[in-house]
């Protein structure tokens, strides 16, 4: 019995201590952002929803071009992840990857956040490298 109390307490303690955490950065009129938080809640994820009109702007700051661009803004293990990247994408990183972002440009359909039935448009997931090289982390 207490073998498996214990057992069941380190399992709860390892699953709080493995919870992502991640910052998410929308304009309050998009329901797409919320349908993204919504995967990565259902993914493990500890989301923190800032609303705010000033996306472009921090947008600018952590030096997203505009050609990566998409919707949201997030920032995870200190490094951007822009538009509708997979929860599974972004838990494949290592916190010492070198990585400065991930990005999937644009809106896709079939992306997370942007089901649309059965639909599914192949896209890919850009990885930017802290000199800003750009390389194709995972296609979907």
């Amino acid at each position: 019995m207490k073998r498996n109390l214990l057992a069941s307490a380190l399992l709860l303690c390892s699953g709080l201590v493995q919870a992502a955490s991640i910052d998410v950065y929308r304009d309050p009129n998009c329901g797409c952002c919320h349908a993204w938080i919504e995967h990565l809640e259902e993914n493990g994820f500890e989301v923190t929803d800032h609303v705010t009109p000033h996306v472009v702007a921090l947008k600018q700051q952590l030096g997203i071009t505009p050609d990566l661009r998409s919707c949201h803004t997030a920032v995870y293990k200190g490094m951007f992840i822009e538009g509708h990247v997979p929860a599974s994408d972004m838990l494949a990183i290592e916190a010492d990857s070198g990585l400065r972002g991930l990005a999937v440009p644009g809106m896709p359909i079939g992306s997370p956040g942007m089901e649309m039935g059965d639909r599914q448009d192949p896209y890919e997931v850009i990885a930017i490298d802290a000199d800003g090289q750009r390389q194709v982390f995972n296609r979907h």
